[in-house]
């Protein structure tokens, strides 16, 4: 155990930092390259923890499909796997102020945000799916005039859950516990900047016990990653990323026919109606574009107002970016701590001015707040006299830009909101609930919001267009890992 130092006050106790995590046991890496673990808010190194090499995905690969295709798990009671991913769950929660700590430390966010995102949300999404699993329909005798029929959920195989940043703790819940609960071995692809939450996720799958090779842990680079994405020994990828990279990872899949699930990134529209009190909505429109510093792939980047509306609106939502507190994420006064890493504030900077470019005009934000000279900080934005042609309007910032585009009627609302490649969520807001209702059907996305922000993640949470294929949570996130089986117990051949 190594305790990691932010300051006198503060430090967490990170698990293993010399070992990579494969087939349920920590051990020492095939290779001698190294990741360092740059704290966001100050940028600098508080520790340097081994690169997962391809040899490593290997050696999980392997313990995975022998897992699979020789060991107990796919054919253990689902009321016994079950038992398994509640302890997990229950060595999770007990590691949750750590993991909190470390997610501070590594990307960044407050603390409150974690509480919220990992306390709050992780447990409950898993919670949710260990408890529902052994009452899903895993098999049923269906009878019709021409014969009687086993059908059957099966476990589809050995899984690649690929992780982000912005999430690994609730990713569990979402993608990892589900796909084990169906009976699937599963190796979790961190990413590289989930060093030390990785490592204390991973140390309590190894507390909880599961047979060996069904879950192995690596936050690995770019060409371990890859390697893993091609492997021929992986029956089913699932990743939560951006849309470039998801069409990377769909290239390498299609070559043998693997199955795919993708839940990528969004341009998630709010609409306002005139008939709404705008300081109320601002309680849950502001935190929903600007939470987490814009890295959350739901947050409301797009603010459709009316033209009768549209000034006063913008100078509300500007005085509400401009009272957000961006600082030092230790701080308990602290609103947003800075952006995960430097690449996310250089495509922030850049896509700013292009808007700017465009004819975007900054009505808050649009800098490194003041008295913050290092870590990766950048103001809230706010951006007004957008149109939906440009890119800021177009393309995910995944950075704390917010844009507010003027409709003329509800009707070019809904066209607006759908004049997009993406469609993962939206909310719509109005005081009249049929009104709210009769939009939120009509927007294309894979889940809105009527006077909220945000989404349900106990019930199946995806996207369409390319925000993704499939979806997670709920009992349609638990079967996303199987495939049909049917027995043919009697009847006539119908071929």
């Amino acid at each position: 155990m190594t305790t990691i130092a932010t300051t006198d006050e503060l430090d967490v106790t990170i698990p293993e930092l010399d070992k990579v995590f494969i087939a349920g046991e920590w051990v020492t890496p095939t290779g001698a390259g190294t990741i360092d673990v740059v704290m966001p808010s100050t940028e600098r190194v508080v520790a340097t923890v081994p690169s997962p090499t391809t040899a490593d995905a290997d050696a999980a690969v392997a313990a995975a499909r022998a897992a699979f295709d020789q060991g107990p798990w796919p054919s253990m009671p689902v009321e016994e796997r079950a038992r398994i991913c509640r302890s997990f769950a229950d060595e999770l929660e007990a590691r949750l102020d750590a993991l909190n700590h470390a997610w501070m430390i590594e990307s960044g966010y407050t603390r409150a945000h974690g509480e919220m995102i990992n306390s709050g949300a992780g447990s409950a999404i898993w919670g949710h799916a260990i408890d529902i699993a052994p009452t899903l329909p895993w098999e049923e005798i269906r009878t019709n005039a021409t014969s009687e029929v086993l059908v059957q959920h099966q476990p589809i195989g050995t899984v690649l859950a690929i992780l982000t940043y912005n999430g690994p703790v609730p990713l569990m819940g979402m993608k990892v516990i589900p796909a084990l609960l169906a009976g699937c071995p599963v190796i979790v692809k961190f990413a590289p900047e989930s060093q030390l939450t990785s490592r204390l996720i991973m140390d309590a799958a190894k507390a909880a016990g599961f047979p060996a090779g069904v879950i192995s842990g690596l936050a690995a680079e770019l060409e371990t990653s890859k390697h893993l994405v091609q492997h021929p020994g992986i029956d089913m990828v699932h990743m939560t990323g951006g849309t470039a990279v998801a069409k990377e990872v769909v290239e390498q899949t299609s070559q043998r026919l693997a199955r795919t699930a993708l839940e990528l990134g969004g341009k998630s529209p709010a609409i306002i109606a005139d008939d709404v009190d705008i300081d109320e909505v601002l309680a849950t429109l502001v935190p929903g574009a600007t939470g987490g510093c814009g890295q959350v792939c739901v947050a409301l980047s797009r603010i459709l107002v009316s033209r009768k509306r549209y000034d006063e609106v913008v100078a509300k939502l500007a005085a509400a970016f401009d009272a957000i507190k961006v600082g030092d994420p230790f701080d308990p006064d602290t609103d947003l701590g800075p952006l995960a890493n430097k690449r996310s504030v250089e495509r922030t900077e850049r896509m700013l001015a292009k808007a700017l470019e465009e004819g975007a005009v900054v009505a808050a934000g649009g800098k490194r707040p003041d008295g913050l000279e290092r870590g990766y900080y950048f103001a809230p934005t706010l951006l007004r006299d957008v149109t939906s042609d440009m890119e800021i309007a177009q393309e995910e910032v995944f950075g704390p830009i917010t844009v507010v585009i003027a409709y003329d009627d509800l009707d070019d609302a809904v066209r607006i909101a759908n004049d997009t490649k993406f469609g993962l969520a939206a909310s719509v807001y109005a005081q009249n609930r049929d009104t709210a209702l009769e939009i939120a059907k009509r927007i294309r996305s894979g889940g809105v919001a009527l006077n909220l922000a945000g989404c349900s993640l106990t019930e199946p949470f995806g996207g369409v267009k390319q925000s993704g294929w499939g979806r997670e949570c709920g009992a349609e996130g638990i079967l996303e890992f199987t495939e049909f089986k049917q027995i043919l117990l009697s009847g006539a051949y119908s071929g």
